[in-house]
């Protein structure tokens, strides 16, 4: 019974990191092509996880900060990317080099460091932070117009009953 209950805890408790990992992967794809790099994604997802040093390189150049924030969830990761993100496209920059992406995400981590909620952030940039979480949507494609329903043809009146005799 013992070993029973010792084996299913821990399977249980294995099982755990599957869905983290699966988080982790999904930022690092999504990210990808912001951080210019499937490793500089991984850097920066895993070291604003963790509160560790992020390195990011960029041809023969190469930077590393760590977060003032220290350790973040995965959501608050999200956030901080997706608002660096929107920040350097406000900026006209599409194809950031790992020193503008750098400078970007602090200026965002900063101001969670100094206690503003993400709300505020967004705010302070000139956004609303559902447009900016908010995955794009394609445009919903135009319905043609209805055809007009040919109106309902006039009913012929009743004739009169005729009356009963005896009633």
């Amino acid at each position: 019974m013992f070993k029973t209950a010792l084996l299913l805890t821990a399977s249980a408790l294995l099982a755990l990191p599957l869905p983290l990992r699966a988080q982790a992967e999904s930022l690092i794809q999504k990210y990808a092509p912001l951080a210019g790099s499937e490793d500089n994604a991984k850097s920066l997802v895993t070291g604003l996880r963790d509160g560790t040093e992020v390195k990011l390189s960029s041809g023969t150049t190469s930077t590393g900060f760590t977060s003032p924030t220290g350790k973040m969830g995965y959501g608050n990761v999200n956030l901080a990317l997706s608002l660096a993100e929107a920040r350097l496209k406000q900026q006209g920059i599409t194809n950031p080099t790992s020193e503008q992406l750098q400078g970007a995400l602090m200026g965002v981590l900063q101001q969670r460091a100094d206690g503003s909620g993400w709300g505020q952030i967004a705010n302070s940039m000139g956004f609303k932070l559902g447009e900016v979480v908010r995955p794009e949507r394609p445009e919903k494609p135009v319905r043609p117009d209805k055809p007009e329903r040919p109106d309902r043809p006039e009913r012929p009146d009743r004739p009169e009953k005729p009356e009963r005799p005896g009633r």
